[in-house]
């Protein structure tokens, strides 16, 4: 799937009362090229897309975020789940599952978020980032959904390859077996700072409950992980979105803000809820 650029343009040339000839001297592209886009005759090369989308961003036109919006507004049905993808390159093909690596937070899957700019940022660090918006249809299907709490923290530790000698505790295998008989999984994200913590309640230094409210401080967004190919094809891609440098820049340091600001609400969790709860070795014996 390519991106919607002659779509995007006139959204631009319309929020701008732009004139062909007026949005090709800003962005430094002939009047024909353009117009070649706007009627599909010739397809736009990456320079000349990646002028088009820096100087829409740049402008303070947030394509990406309108488009959101506007999927969100046509939803309506409430089976139907909007969901975003961050990827490190262009999907091609089908959706599958196994493209995926099997140390993810729930193992083998299509992982998906709901939030635009958590997915977009985890992916803000490679060049030939994209993202795409997608929509899931729930019904007759078995799912699964996990809060912050000792099941998902296990559960995560597991597929991590964090557990070390516990990962063949019974705990761990009746948790494992729950997974086997479900389709999708709604859950928490865990990301780089997650895993710090979560380590931190493996190695035996805080207790189950200090963690989970470390972890509930952090902010997590949730998750869809598409684990059976009956779930996946229910998930069919709306749009893909294209990401700017500015774009993914404004991103990490968005999160970047998130994580210092964080950083003291776990402090203060970690001191609160001191001595309450369990220790892993007392969970997992």
């Amino acid at each position: 799937m390519n991106y919607r650029i002659a779509q995007d343009i006139e959204t631009v040339r319309e929020l701008q009362d732009l004139t062909i000839q007026e949005m090709s001297d800003r962005i430094g592209i002939s009047r024909i090229t353009l117009n070649n886009w706007l009627t599909q005759k010739k397809a736009p090369n990456e320079v000349n897309i990646s002028a088009f989308y820096e100087y829409a961003f740049r402008s303070g036109i947030r394509l990406n975020r309108i488009k959101e919006q506007f999927y969100r507004e046509d939803a309506g049905n409430k089976s139907s789940v909007l969901l975003f993808h961050g990827a490190k390159a262009k999907i091609e093909g089908p959706l599958s599952i196994a493209h995926s690596r099997m140390n993810n937070d729930f193992g083998q899957g299509f992982y998906c978020g709901e939030s635009l700019e958590q997915s977009a940022m985890f992916v803000s660090n490679y060049t030939d980032s994209s993202l795409y918006i997608l929509q899931f249809e729930r019904g007759h299907l078995r799912g699964r959904t996990y809060d912050v709490g000792r099941d998902w923290m296990l559960t995560v530790a597991y597929y991590r390859n964090r557990l070390g000698q516990y990962a063949g505790s019974g705990v761990i295998k009746k948790l494992l077996q729950k997974n086997r008989e479900i389709d999708y999984i709604i859950a928490p994200i865990a990301d780089n700072r997650m895993f710090e913590i979560i380590d931190q309640f493996i190695d035996g230094e805080i207790t189950d409950v200090q963690c989970q409210h470390c972890l509930s401080a952090t902010n997590l967004g949730r998750q869809y992980v598409f684990i059976t190919d009956k779930a996946l094809s229910r998930v069919s891609i709306l749009e893909r979105c294209y990401l700017t440098e500015s774009e993914k820049k404004y991103y990490l340091n968005s999160r970047q803000e998130s994580v210092d600001i964080n950083r003291d609400k776990v402090k203060i969790a970690r001191k609160q809820y001191r001595n309450q709860g369990e220790y892993i070795e007392d969970i997992l014996k």
